[in-house]
């Protein structure tokens, strides 16, 4: 039986963005030709353009594409929810290209080099602010602790563990920081009870890992 035209469309635009992930985290934005992604991918530029219209229209599918590697991971609720969406970014970090190229392109914005792009950003802000308005609903958080605030904080923190573990240890200490970082966070947002049963260990993390 023929597969359906909407199926292979599908399968070609996903095979496009995995290939270009691996491109652009191998050579960055910059280094990153249309040319070099096509071959990855196995397709032709009329396949490309058909899916993206531009470069920079896939970087930024790439960078957007970010929260699809680790949310569908992660199955606890409430504050948990969000440790552990931060236990699998450390160790996915490490191993999937997509994710890797989309932080990578994320990243490269501080430079005059790609596309700009605040939705990466802006997407984790909305999830993890969910999760703690979740968490604040349960009881879970101190009074007067603002979800929206302490999310962005989250964001923040992260970005800038990773690129400095990226540079001490190409990340193998990121789940390791992830915990240390939520030793940290934890006393200032949630309520005794929650910092004596929450887990932040990298074992969780890897755990998780499919």
């Amino acid at each position: 039986m023929a597969q359906p035209k909407q199926e292979r469309a599908e399968q070609t635009r996903r095979a496009l963005l995995l290939a270009a992930a691996e491109v652009f985290d191998e050579f960055g934005y910059a280094g990153a030709s249309i040319t070099r992604i096509l071959k990855r991918a196995g397709v032709t530029a009329g396949a490309l353009y058909f899916h993206f219209g531009s470069k920079e229209d896939l970087a930024r599918a790439v960078m957007n594409s970010q929260p699809e590697t680790l949310v569908p991971l992660v199955a606890a609720g409430g504050l948990q929810r969000l440790i552990d969406l931060t236990l699998v970014w450390s160790w996915q970090l490490q191993r999937d290209p997509l994710l890797r190229a989309g932080v990578r392109l994320t990243n490269e914005q501080t430079s005059a080099v790609g596309p700009t792009n605040a939705d990466p950003y802006e997407k984790f802000r909305a999830i993890m602010t969910g999760c703690l308005q979740d968490a604040q609903s349960d009881g879970e958080l101190q009074p007067g602790v603002d979800p929206v605030v302490v999310a962005e904080f989250v964001v923040a923190a992260c970005t800038g563990m990773q690129m400095y573990s990226n540079v001490v240890s190409g990340r193998q200490d990121l789940p390791e920081r992830t915990q240390q970082m939520w030793n940290l966070i934890l006393p200032g947002i949630a309520v005794p009870s929650v910092i004596t049963r929450a887990e932040a260990t990298p074992a969780r993390g890897a755990a998780m890992m499919p």
